[in-house]
């Protein structure tokens, strides 16, 4: 244990200490606090060549949550892979917005979600809203799988369904116009002049596909725009993740496409994270 924090503390790794012991539970299968405090011979014994190297992983900047396969959102354990996302506390921003509006929706509503990568926002929202069912879509066929296997695990199979296509395109068969109560997204937004300057941790290790927004960073926007007015349910609300700079940008584009779009809603640190939007005759 002390050398492999040491090794982490030595890479600029903040919770050295703490994701030791992730790893090492990870790999041994110790619960968290024994892993803290097992004896270094014990997890010599037991596992050491395997958490070396996970740690020489972590210190070349892979990601801890796709080291040890797990991310927690929402008080819910994520499985994660190459081919997702890792899940943000930001994004929960979407989960507590659609819950600010409950009042608004019907007891079970239907909710949709674009580009659900783990599909952490749908099921975090299925674990909120009880009676609700709900539809994942993923351009990415790992990333559906990944979304499937967390619908399983978590207990929310039996409500959720997770496809694989291009946004809405493969809604066609089977769902009715104006089905959902709650659309949200967490589209790819980074635009190309910002892919340079992403951390090294993000820009080598997350898959490109699902953070690179095009040239501008705002092509997902204008493909999902124009598909709410037939999306959204009477009265339904749609919930978008935006960039830091983007909320005019993305409250245009939906604006053209006829919704009405409340106030952007801050982030943990203070910054333009989310937009609300709904049909114009059933505004909130």
């Amino acid at each position: 244990m002390g050398k492999t924090t040491e090794t982490l503390a030595a890479a600029g790794i903040e919770a050295a200490r703490l994701e030791t012991g992730l790893l090492v539970e990870h790999v041994t299968g110790f619960g968290r606090m024994a892993a803290l405090g097992a004896p270094e011979r014990a997890i010599e014994t037991a596992a050491s060549a395997a958490v070396a190297k996970l740690a020489a992983r972590r210190t070349r900047g892979e990601p801890l949550a796709y080291l040890i396969g797990t991310r927690e959102f929402w008080s819910l354990d994520f499985l994660v892979t190459r081919q997702t996302l890792i899940p943000r506390p930001d994004s929960e921003c979407l989960v507590e917005a659609a819950l600010a509006n409950r009042a608004r929706l019907p007891d079970r509503p239907r909710i949709l979600d674009l580009g659900t990568g783990t599909g952490c926002l749908l099921l975090a929202l299925l674990s909120e809203f009880k009676d609700a069912t709900g539809v994942g879509v993923d351009i990415d066929a790992g990333a559906a799988t990944v979304a499937r296997a967390n619908a399983e695990r978590l207990g929310f199979s039996d409500r959720a369904r997770i496809l694989c296509g291009n946004w809405a395109d493969c809604l066609n068969s089977g769902t009715k116009p104006g089905e959902f109560h709650i659309v949200v997204s967490n589209p790819p937004y980074i635009s190309a002049d910002e892919w340079p300057d992403l951390a090294p941790t993000v820009r080598e290790f997350e898959p490109p596909r699902a953070l690179l927004g095009g040239t501008d960073g705002l092509n997902a926007y204008r493909q999902i725009a124009g598909r709410l007015p037939g999306l959204l349910a009477p009265g339904g609300l749609a919930i978008l993740e935006i960039g830091a700079r983007q909320a005019h940008q993305v409250a245009e584009i939906l604006k053209f496409e006829g919704l009405k779009v409340q106030k952007p809603l801050k982030d943990l640190a203070g910054h333009d994270r989310c937009l609300l939007a709904t049909l114009k005759k059933h505004d909130i």
